[in-house]
């Protein structure tokens, strides 16, 4: 089973480095995130704020992470539910606020239903607060009141806050690199959805349907520790392939079709990202093959781009030529491969982007470009590169043997102090080998 887990220590150091880059004589306010009602009076499994669990490893509701840099009596605050037997015997056990110090590792831990009597006195005399307005309306209507009391005392020498700051960009470019922690914690994701991937791929056969195959990888992401995947899978077979969110997985799947799979898993609150396409009747077609390894090669080269020093942009820029270039001997575009690109003739077959941040969401935090320029890769960023084709049927422009095809292949790929580490490796990729491993199944 899965051992790979973030220790407390790790916590502590992020919200020490987090204050160190905050402005003097401020406060950083950051809420769970809410639990979201799913029909009559049931919920959705209730997922933290990426951003708190960051910082703490709090899984809990009904909380609040308070920092406060400089402050004698304790930085790092906590309001969180009290301990109740009654609640406890219907919902599960609380932390509760006199077991967060030794815990969680915070200086203090309050009840959250004592907030309103004591953040609005951390908060007074404090020159900035660092608050996501507009994300939590209920919450923003609290900070706001709390702001109004304090106001209403400064005749009396009381100083309120003069400016509200975002956190995101301090906190965010700190989660954009991983460290070396949840590098193991993220390759524990990815492997599991490897073998998810590879189970799905064993059982596959036509007459079966999409959501079958869904049923395959989720019960091996749940017997591997993942509730949930990281995000609503893709299991698109025949032409549903050429819609990029397809998501409605119930078509029958036919001898002689593609099946594309875009599904990954969350553990321990870090996202795994994974595309595979393979043949329904576990063979490939003259056609399909063509279009698959010259996918294939285009991800290869593109993750070959991924290093320290390099740009953003430069591995989305090899799938591009390697794309328009492969188009161009297929026959499906025609002229010069430098002019195509120039008018982006192979958006009509490839209209996204070759990858994503990943981390603790599958579209992960941290800016794509500094001052208007794509950023250099550095070690401890992680990325996808997850270049394709679509051939939607019906297009006029290419000849009907290529229509219904499309082919995504995908992969989690970590930059390191010499190159990269592809965290989700161990899947069949090539031709042969998917052939092969679907075949011995």
């Amino acid at each position: 089973m899965p051992q790979a887990k973030i220790k407390i220590s790790e916590y502590k150091k992020r919200r020490r480095e987090l204050m160190a880059h905050m402005e003097p004589n401020s406060i950083a306010i950051l809420p769970s995130a809410d639990e979201l009602l799913r029909n009559g009076d049931s919920h959705f499994a209730f997922r933290q704020s990426s951003d708190l669990y960051y910082l703490t490893g709090f899984r809990e509701a009904e909380s609040c992470l308070v920092l406060i840099p400089g402050r004698k009596q304790g930085e790092c605050l906590l309001f969180c539910q009290e301990k109740d037997p009654l609640k406890e015997l219907w919902t599960g056990r609380l932390m509760g606020p006199e077991n967060a110090e030794e815990v969680l590792g915070v200086d203090d831990a309050f009840p959250i239903a004592d907030i309103d009597d004591i953040l609005p006195g951390l908060i007074e005399g404090r020159e900035r607060v660092y608050y996501a307005m507009g994300r939590d309306e209920q919450f923003d209507h609290k900070v706001m009141e709390w702001v109004k009391v304090i106001r209403s005392k400064v005749r009396s020498g009381v100083h309120s806050p003069g400016e509200f700051l975002v956190l995101d960009h301090l906190l965010h470019e700190m989660r954009l690199i991983k460290s070396k922690n949840e590098l193991r914690v993220m390759k524990e994701s990815g492997q599991i959805a490897v073998r998810a991937h590879k189970r799905a791929m064993q059982v596959c056969k036509p007459g079966m349907y999409e959501y079958e195959l869904e049923a395959e990888y989720l019960h091996e992401f749940a017997r591997s520790g993942c509730r949930e995947p990281a995000y609503n899978s893709i299991v698109a077979s025949g032409e549903n392939a050429c819609i990029l969110h397809y998501n409605e997985n119930n078509m029958q799947m036919k001898k002689g079709d593609l099946v594309l799979i875009d599904a990954g898993c969350e553990y321990e609150y870090y996202a795994s990202d994974i595309t595979r396409t393979f043949p329904v009747s576990g063979k490939f077609s003259k056609e399909q093959k063509a279009i698959y390894e010259l996918v294939l090669k285009a991800q290869l080269e593109a993750i070959k781009a991924v290093k320290p020093g390099n740009h953003w942009d430069d591995p989305h820029n090899v799938t591009v030529k390697v794309i328009t270039e492969g188009l161009v001997k297929l026959g499906i575009l025609k002229g010069k491969v430098d002019t195509l690109i120039k008018k982006g003739a192979y958006r009509d077959f490839y209209m996204h982007r070759a990858g994503h941040w990943i981390g603790m969401d599958v579209h992960d935090v941290g800016d794509y470009k500094i001052d208007g320029k794509w950023r250099l890769l550095e070690p401890g960023m992680v990325l996808t590169v997850e270049p394709g084709i679509y051939i939607a049927s019906g297009n006029k422009k290419v000849d009907k043997r290529w229509w219904g095809i499309g082919v995504r292949i995908e992969d989690d790929v970590a930059v390191t102090e010499k190159g990269h580490d592809v965290l989700t490796d161990g899947l069949p990729k090539t031709v042969e080998d998917i052939e092969a491993f679907m075949a011995a199944a």
